[in-house]
């Protein structure tokens, strides 16, 4: 498939009134794309480090602790030839380090980043994340730090997902957590599960996830494969300092002022967030 073939699409009224804080949807075609082949993806799974690799057992629950996340057993090549029956999830990341891959999601973002960058400039550090999963399997209750589409290219999925700004859902103490190294994977609160809204998606369809954004995912009865398209913002990089400062104003004993609340506030910490991230690279450089 060309460059000029591969199109991500969606109602630019739509996008224009959700990005980059609310969910839209969004149409594919490149679910026969070669590069998204079961094959190829294996020979994708040889050529990656072993560090650019995750994969687990897949029938968990919606809310469960990281550390006691149970594997399968298999090798990663295993969990992708055998991915209809063991039960089992993987994810193929940063893939845009082969040089094809990174065409393929070059290819989608181009127009994308163009409107994006009108609402959030600087546009920076495009990946792509393969996810590739047994029938029935669950990615569990978590956030994630890049705006993101997550493109169906196999079988079926549910993306069940919540407001990034439901603080009933995450809390601020969460999110400080989250961006100075805490996991992904958050708690399950049934009782918020009245407030979710929930996306099926179909081989050519997709789904915009704004940055954390809580979500879990449901798998259907067939092997399921989707690519998430992401990238980072001068707006995602910002409010990641802000959370890391927040984070070591409270472990001090301060209780610091929700990031967004005044905008005053946050850009005066911003630029000290910023002043000890340049003195830090300085030090490094020795």
């Amino acid at each position: 498939m060309s460059k000029s073939d591969r199109v991500l699409s969606y109602e630019r009224a739509e996008f224009e009134r959700c990005y980059p804080d609310r969910h839209f949807r969004c149409t594919h075609n490149v679910c026969d794309d070669p590069l998204l082949s079961v094959d190829a993806l294996l020979e994708l799974c040889r050529r990656l480090p072993a560090e650019s690799i995750e994969y687990n057992a897949g029938n968990l629950p919606v809310g469960i602790d990281p550390d006691k996340t149970p594997g399968n057993g298999l090798t990663p090549e295993e969990t992708i030839a055998r991915i209809r029956d063991n039960r089992s999830w993987l994810v193929l990341k940063y893939i845009e380090q082969d040089p094809a891959y990174r065409q393929l999601l070059q290819d989608l973002l181009g127009p994308v980043i163009e409107m994006a960058g009108n609402v959030t400039p600087g546009i920076d550090r495009l990946e792509g994340y393969i996810f590739v999963s047994s029938p029935g399997s669950v990615t569990p209750f978590h956030v994630d730090n890049e705006h993101n589409f997550l493109l169906q290219i196999r079988g079926d999925k549910t993306m069940h997902a919540w407001h990034r700004d439901d603080r009933e859902t995450i809390s601020e103490e969460q999110l400080e957590a989250y961006h100075s190294g805490a996991h992904r994977n958050l708690p399950h609160d049934p009782t918020v599960d009245a407030r979710r809204f929930s996306f099926l998606l179909h081989p050519g369809e997709g789904v915009f996830q704004p940055v954390t954004a809580p979500h879990w995912v449901q798998n259907g009865d067939d092997v399921s494969i989707s690519l998430s398209v992401t990238f980072r913002s001068e707006n995602s990089v910002r409010e990641a300092d802000l959370y890391r400062l927040n984070h070591r104003l409270r472990a001090i004993g301060i209780t610091p002022a929700p990031v967004g609340a005044v905008a005053s506030r946050d850009q005066a910490k911003y630029l000290v967030a910023r002043a000890e991230r340049f003195g830090r690279r300085l030090l490094r450089l020795g």
